[in-house]
């Protein structure tokens, strides 16, 4: 329990300040050995759409969160999706990116219970 974290991601492509630094910040827990799990609901689901996370850009000029996303998968953050966002945006399991696992609501409390660390963005 002591080293795991879990990520909380309700803010989707509506507020792209938001949407960064989550990834950011899961991706420096991996580097340091925290098992981290992201749990994506209510619009941050919206990320995890295909196609949708490269059109994010936080800053102008700035880089897309697609490449923070790859950052934090390549650093062995786990994404999972909550089946009642994905109902809820009419988004099909198909349209998700690699490497997402579905999940039903009751999924989160068991993540928080088992996670050491819990944020919300």
């Amino acid at each position: 329990m002591e080293d795991q974290v879990l990520i909380i991601m309700t803010s989707g492509p509506e507020t792209p300040r938001r949407c960064a630094t989550p990834f950011f910040f899961a991706h420096l827990a991996a580097a340091m050995e925290y098992e981290v799990t992201m749990f994506f609901t209510i619009d941050g689901i919206l990320l995890l759409k295909e196609g949708v996370a490269e059109t994010v850009v936080p800053k102008e000029g700035g880089r897309a969160v697609a490449g923070f996303m790859q950052d934090a998968q390549e650093a062995g953050v786990k994404f999972v999706a909550c089946t009642a966002a994905t109902e809820l945006h009419d988004i099909d399991e198909g349209d998700l990116i690699d490497g997402v696992k579905m999940v039903g609501g009751a999924a989160m409390w068991q993540l928080a219970e088992n996670s050491s660390t819990v944020l919300t963005f």
